[in-house]
């Protein structure tokens, strides 16, 4: 048997390619990556937001409960006020007319009103009148 050489070239084998690595980016932060998902709307898209809807609209009902209450009372607090100082000025003007009343209900100053109908001061003080009970 004849050995048969068969001329072949065989060739280097070709080594993979290898990539240049890119210019490292700064890597974005959380809260820019954040605004930027806010800003552009893509935070509506993922499943994770859909599951989050009722929590959200839960924290929107409680917001809203929470700025009516806070506008009641702030209205009320309003109302307490008002009342408070007409109050006030109904007190003032009840001493100022019960110590008016005092001055014209004095004996003397009845007479000095009085003076033309013809009544005078009583000098006598008066006396109590005591009733014996019979047995």
């Amino acid at each position: 048997m004849a050995s048969v050489v068969k001329n072949t070239i065989i060739a280097p084998k070709e080594e993979p390619k290898v990539r240049e690595p890119k210019p490292a980016r700064a890597p974005k932060s959380a809260v820019s990556s954040s605004f930027s998902n806010l800003v552009s709307g893509s935070f509506l898209e993922g499943k994770k937001f859909i599951k989050q809807v009722p929590f959200i609209l839960c924290l929107a009902l409680l917001a809203m409960v929470y700025i009516g209450n806070n506008y009641n009372a702030q209205k009320t607090a309003i109302a307490i006020n008002k009342t408070r100082k007409e109050i006030e000025g109904l007190r003032y003007e009840y001493i100022s007319t019960k110590a008016n009343l005092m001055y014209i209900s004095k004996q003397s100053e009845i007479i000095k009103r009085l003076g033309g109908s013809g009544l005078k001061e009583a000098i006598v003080p008066p006396e109590k009148i005591f009733i014996e009970e019979a047995e």
